[in-house]
């Protein structure tokens, strides 16, 4: 824990966060778009550390919270099929579709099974040859190269029972679909850095350029997010507009090239419908060219289905950044982790599974957005 604790120093922490009063003279309202951040913020108290004047939203930065309903429902169509080993990481068992989630497929006696990598489908498939094997590739940038690599893996060993349901989404374009709702208010961002680990941070220097709003890479820790937070006010606060890297220590402006060109190789960029948003263009990655042949949507003849989200939750404003958890009605009431009506409560990751943790007894800060 020597390097660990490094970042959670409690006297580094308060330091960046006089020195983010020290040059605050405004309000400014920042966006940390990771639910790794978020998760952080919310445990170690990081905006409660804050001067007043910096409010920090919420962004969708949950892989699991942004996967659409339809997906969720597919999922549980093909897991519920006989002669079928749905497999997932564990956060996706929970997710609620429209009629019910994995765990209930397996609890009725279909074959879903936990793992901690895709490559841990592929042993399945070959060890199960007269089975379906279906991994549920979810995630951002950071999960994509993994997930290609078991593509391409299942095409060497010329695995024919092996499939992925792929729902890969990319920061990005969702950055940009923020900035461009009527009701946006954010005016900085904290990039996730292990997104940009893997891509590098060349892709928002448009976005930073073209809206003028300063991006800052950063990491995940207290320490991290509070200098994020710093370098992101001096921007504002100066009039500038770029993209800074807080991350140095494990994230380059070009990222890992390796692993872009082997997710060039196995997916294409396509539209991709987020939770609680809608669809984005360019925002989601689908399995391309010769790698169509191991799409689950495909295989099992699921592709095009469109379902309507329940009304009731507020996740899309959440996610968006309008909303906070505690503002929703339904917040540790009706929705619960054991029984959530939507996926930001049931990821790790999610913003209203860290207020449920962390915050469910406290009221709501003076940094509220309502209204």
């Amino acid at each position: 824990m020597k390097y660990l604790d490094e970042y959670r120093d409690g006297r580094a922490a308060r330091e960046f966060a006089g020195a983010i009063a020290r040059v605050v003279t405004r309000p400014w309202i920042i966006m940390e778009v990771c639910g790794g951040q978020t998760h952080a913020i919310v445990k170690f108290g990081v905006d409660e550390l804050l001067p007043k004047e910096i409010t920090l939203l919420h962004g969708p930065g949950c892989p699991v919270c942004v996967t659409p309903v339809e997906l969720i429902d597919k999922a549980v169509e093909i897991a519920s099929r006989p002669k079928v080993i749905f497999t997932s990481f564990g956060d996706m068992l929970r997710v609620p579709g429209t009629s019910g989630d994995l765990l209930s497929v397996k609890a009725s006696g279909g074959d879903v099974r936990i793992v901690y990598s895709p490559l841990d489908a592929l042993k399945i498939a070959r060890e199960n040859p007269e089975k379906e094997i279906v991994f549920f590739a979810v995630g951002f940038e950071t999960t994509a190269p993994a997930n290609a690599m078991a593509a391409v893996q299942a095409k060497q060993m010329e695995l024919k029972n092996f499939s992925l349901l792929v729902s890969h989404v990319l920061v990005p374009p969702a950055i940009e679909a923020i900035l461009s709702f009527s009701d946006n208010r954010v005016q900085g961002f904290l990039a996730a850095g292990h997104v940009c680990a893997v891509m590098g941070y060349t892709e928002y220097e448009p976005i930073a350029s073209n809206y003028h709003i300063p991006i800052v890479v950063t990491g995940f820790e207290p320490v991290d997010i509070l200098q994020g937070i710093y370098m992101c006010v001096r921007q504002l606060e100066e009039g500038r507009a770029t993209v800074e890297n807080q991350y140095s220590r494990v994230v380059n402006r070009a990222g890992n090239l390796p692993a872009q060109k082997l997710m060039r190789e196995v997916f294409r960029v396509i539209p991709r419908k987020w939770r609680g948003i809608g669809e984005i263009p360019f925002s989601g990655l689908g399995l391309g060219g010769e790698y169509k042949f191991f799409d689950a949507e495909l295989r099992f003849d699921l592709a095009g289905r469109s379902v309507e989200e329940a009304s009731e939750c507020i996740s899309g404003l959440i996610l968006r950044g309008v909303r906070k958890p505690p503002e929703c009605p339904a917040f540790a009431t009706r929705c619960k982790p054991e029984h959530p009506l939507g996926a930001t409560m049931v990821s790790s990751e999610g913003a209203c599974a860290a207020y449920y943790r962390y915050r469910r007894f406290q009221p709501l800060s003076d940094n509220s957005i309502i209204g």
